[in-house]
């Protein structure tokens, strides 16, 4: 079973304003990420999370309603993550508003782009009514941020203060925090509920290789989750880069990811790990896609270890 945990969708590249240049978002040669398009790329995963993204700083804002019309009519295999901007005084009444009427499951935050440092007064009122309301909260980084963006407030280290606050609270640090991988590394060893994603690392293998050896080294491997980062790269593609890794240290002295970690991530259960299995149960839409089967699927040869 692969679950995808990171993608987006926007009707337009003119929603995301100054955001454009957020490599979580968009890289240059995507220009659309319409649903027709997710669905295909999200192929061979079961389930896709879809974040949203509203950030008044950036002058973005991906329509919410966009995203649930489109989550609520494959029910079976999408989950929606609501993008709320802390910065809005209405912020802990729309998360209210979103979960109980468009059905959405997690909460989407971005303190780099959205202008507020990870531990303000309002970001707590906002994770206290998330995790009163079951939410996992997805924290976005990114390879490359906009120019308005606030570098300082990206540092994941910041995020403990509302790990030790919200003990029950699951949260997401998305690119596992890049550049501040070491603080998410140890994020995830000081709180068993914090997660980290490895959304866009197929790009770079290197750093993929990198980062994921130093996860598996201090023994946080087991807390990454598979994600794709649509519309950058499809769920095949990401599948086929993080098999091809070990490719790296062919004819080197270097030390390979174990397989069996690799096939973890891609193959990891994140569902149940971020409390969504119970939270997110809707009836099946007669309407909904199935997304299919692949024919003859078989797993990519693998280098050495």
């Amino acid at each position: 079973m692969i679950i995808d945990c990171h993608s987006h969708i926007w009707p337009s590249r003119a929603d995301l304003g100054a955001a454009v240049q957020f490599s979580c978002l968009a890289q240059t040669q995507c220009e659309t990420a319409q649903p027709n398009q997710h669905f295909d790329g999200i192929y061979p995963a079961v389930t896709s999370i879809v974040l949203g993204f509203v950030c008044e700083h950036l002058n973005a804002r991906i329509s919410n309603h966009f995203i649930s019309k489109y989550v609520n009519a494959h029910p079976r295999q999408l989950i929606g993550f609501a993008g709320v901007d802390p910065t809005d005084k209405n912020c802990c009444a729309q998360l209210r508003q979103l979960h109980d009427e468009e059905n959405f499951a997690g909460l989407t935050l971005c303190p780099a782009c959205q202008g507020f440092h990870p531990c303000d007064t309002r970001v707590m009122q906002l994770c206290e009514v998330a995790l009163e309301l079951s939410m996992p909260v997805y924290i976005l980084q990114g390879m490359a941020l906009p120019q308005q963006a606030y570098l300082e407030y990206a540092q994941p280290h910041f995020l403990d203060e509302i790990a030790r606050r919200f003990t029950d609270l699951k949260m997401i640090v998305s690119h596992l925090g890049y550049p501040w991988v070491e603080q998410t590394i140890s994020l995830l060893a000081k709180h068993p509920n914090v997660f980290a994603d490895v959304a866009g690392l197929a790009r770079s293998p290197w750093l993929a290789y990198r980062f994921l050896i130093l996860a598996y080294e201090c023994g946080v491997i087991e807390k990454l989750l598979f994600a794709s980062d649509f519309p950058s790269l499809t769920v095949k593609t990401t599948i086929e880069s993080l098999y091809n890794l070990n490719k790296i240290t062919l004819d080197s002295l270097l030390p390979a990811v174990p397989r069996e970690h690799l096939k973890g991530i891609i193959e990891r259960d994140s569902l149940s790990l971020l409390g969504l299995n119970s939270t997110h149960q809707m009836p099946p839409d007669e309407s909904s896609q199935e997304i299919p089967a692949a024919p003859n699927a078989e797993e990519p040869e693998q280098p050495h270890d």
